[in-house]
């Protein structure tokens, strides 16, 4: 037995520094002196002037004589970044804030360690909670590291000096030491021969590769910091602002948000809105609050009524002219739930938010349309409204400063394509398309996924969408010419993806209503499946349109996207950076 420990204890030794070996090149005596290189680093650190955040994190990050702290002063990033962060010091090390103390700290950091405006927008999908497939195109390699455990966006979305994303990487490997197997270590032997390029091969760890690149792609200084930071300013945001949305299954949104600044803060604001869900002409009043973080990031939320348990949370940019506001509100317990919002600030001058219905078809008299927007003239007639040739408005029905309920006329040979809106002096590109016929549907997204829960885990929904084009001039489909006209009714069913042999998802993983909206069910065992399987599987979500009668040529169309109902999401790191 004590020969067996033996061999296996140097066993583990030689394989210790065989891996040693493969991980520390030989001393390169052509490096800069890298205490020069150090030296340099430490001068990159930004001073921490709240006595708040020295007094609570010095316990553990040095404070030099420039008032410089160990890490915190070599890392910007946004405030949700800077958050996880707090709730990792909170829960891993015992660092003990109050609530309000923790908001302080947080609103100094993401201020004066932040993003500017065009550091902070190439990630916006990760704070806006996009479910997108989103590429990192600029290093293949250090995608491939990162992306095997969190989203690209969570990488972007910082910037440090060398040192730091060498900590980074150290941190993950110090509490997730299965990373090193899954991401970071190279486990297969060096290459010997040069590669395609003729070059000799590259055997650094995908650690060490991803060092370097964003140390080199994602720096601590930047000009794009240095000029906002000298620039930033508080936010000047009280007043009102047209609203002009989109939410995937329930179509356009438009209204007004009233914004309030508050007395006791320049960056806090509470807000009144109107949401007007253009497609059902259902009305929605809310009220809110918000915090605006590095003089443009907008974080809020709104309810609507006191039985609103969750409302909706608001993560939006600030333009520098502070005239328009842009970005996502979502549920939060859901984020798949949401919709693409802009704000425009309103002045004197009458402004179009959108139409109800955008697509125009030819050779039909009395189409209804509402045109909404705001400061609309009073008594407006037909004349000042132009929709473009062929599009000819026949009578107003009624007009509001907010709405205009108009009859138009779509000749038969009204060109097709994408027209221009005109209302009393104010525009909007692309506000309606004229079309012949649908040719064409297809299900968005192409491949959706749910996950069961409502027991144990949250259960995560998916939303399908189906979206008409017309063929373009070419008269082929599926070219770059075709046109497209925007969401329409289609009737939803859910059919099998058959994978195996007697295949019953469909009868187990949820429901489609007929709005597209997948509700999945529940979490656990079902004793109703073979074996006792959970309510997971693969389906067809099918799209099926009938054109209306009297459109020449046109005929039944169905198009479908795949759907994976799969198991619950384990973990959860939910943030809150909203008042």
């Amino acid at each position: 037995m004590r020969k067996l420990l033996l061999i296996g204890a140097l066993a583990v030794v030689a394989l210790s520094v065989a891996m040693a070996q493969q991980s520390t090149p030989a001393p390169d005596t052509t490096k800069p002196d890298t205490k020069a290189e150090d030296k340099e680093e430490i001068e990159q650190g930004i001073p921490i002037t709240s006595e708040l955040v020295r007094k609570s994190c010095s316990p553990c990050h040095k404070v030099d004589e420039k008032m410089r702290m160990s890490r915190i002063s070599y890392r910007r990033t946004t405030p949700e970044g800077w958050q996880e962060t707090i709730k990792r010091m909170v829960s891993l090390n015992g660092v003990h804030l109050e609530p309000d103390q923790a908001r302080q700290i947080l609103k100094y950091l993401a201020d004066n360690l932040g993003l500017a405006p065009e550091e902070a927008k190439p990630a916006a999908f990760e704070v806006e909670r996009r479910m997108i497939d989103y590429h990192y195109t600029a290093d293949k390699d250090t995608e491939s590291t990162c992306t095997k455990c969190h989203s690209m966006g969570r990488v972007i979305s910082q910037r440090r000096t060398k040192t730091e994303w060498a900590l980074l990487v150290a941190m993950h490997r110090g509490y997730y030491p299965f990373s090193d197997f899954q991401a970071f270590r190279r486990l297969e032997p060096p290459e010997t021969e040069p590669g395609p390029d003729g070059h000799p091969p590259d055997n650094r760890h995908p650690m060490e590769k991803a060092i370097n690149h964003l140390s080199t792609a994602f720096p601590l200084k930047t000009a794009e910091w240095s000029q906002w930071s000298a620039n930033m300013r508080a936010p000047k945001l009280a007043g009102r602002w047209m609203v002009s949305g989109y939410q995937t299954g329930k179509g356009p949104v438009y209204g007004e948000v009233t914004i309030t600044a508050s007395p006791n803060s320049d960056d806090e604001f509470t807000t009144e809105e109107r949401l007007v869900y253009a497609k059902f002409g259902q009305t929605i009043t809310r009220s809110g609050k918000a915090l605006v973080y590095t003089g443009y990031q907008w974080r809020g939320r709104s309810r609507a009524g006191a039985d609103d348990k969750n409302g909706l949370r608001e993560v939006m940019f600030v333009d520098r002219d502070m005239r328009e506001m842009s970005g996502r509100w979502y549920t939060g317990a859901y984020d798949e739930i949401g919709m693409d919002i802009k704000l425009t600030r309103i002045g004197h001058d009458p402004y179009i938010a959108g139409v109800d219905r955008r697509a125009l078809r030819t050779g039909i008299a009395g189409y209804p349309v509402t045109i909404h927007g705001v400061n609309f003239p009073a008594n407006l007639d037909a004349g000042a409204i132009d929709f473009g040739r062929g599009v000819k408005v026949a009578r107003v029905l009624s007009s509001t400063p907010e709405a205009i309920k108009v009859e138009v006329d779509v000749a038969k040979d009204a060109p097709a394509g994408a027209r221009d809106l005109f209302v009393s002096g104010a525009a909007l590109a692309g506000a309606a398309v004229v079309y012949e016929k649908v040719d064409s549907i297809k299900v968005q997204p192409q491949a959706g996924m749910a996950r069961i829960g409502g027991i144990n885990f949250p259960k995560q929904y998916e939303q399908f969408e189906a979206i008409a084009f017309t063929n373009g001039p070419d008269g082929k489909p599926d070219t770059k010419d075709d046109i497209e006209l925007g969401p329409i009714d289609v009737v939803w069913s859910v059919e099998e993806y058959t994978a195996t042999f007697g295949d019953d998802d469909k009868n187990y993983v949820g429901t489609l209503d007929d709005n597209g909206l997948f509700t999945p069910n529940v979490d656990g065992p079902n004793p109703k499946r073979r074996n006792h399987a959970d309510n997971y599987g693969d389906v067809w979500i099918v799209a099926s349109y009938t054109p209306p009668a009297g459109v020449k040529d046109a005929r039944p169309i169905r198009a479908r996207a795949h759907l994976l109902v799969t198991v619950p999401l384990y973990m959860r790191w939910p943030l809150e950076t909203a008042p």
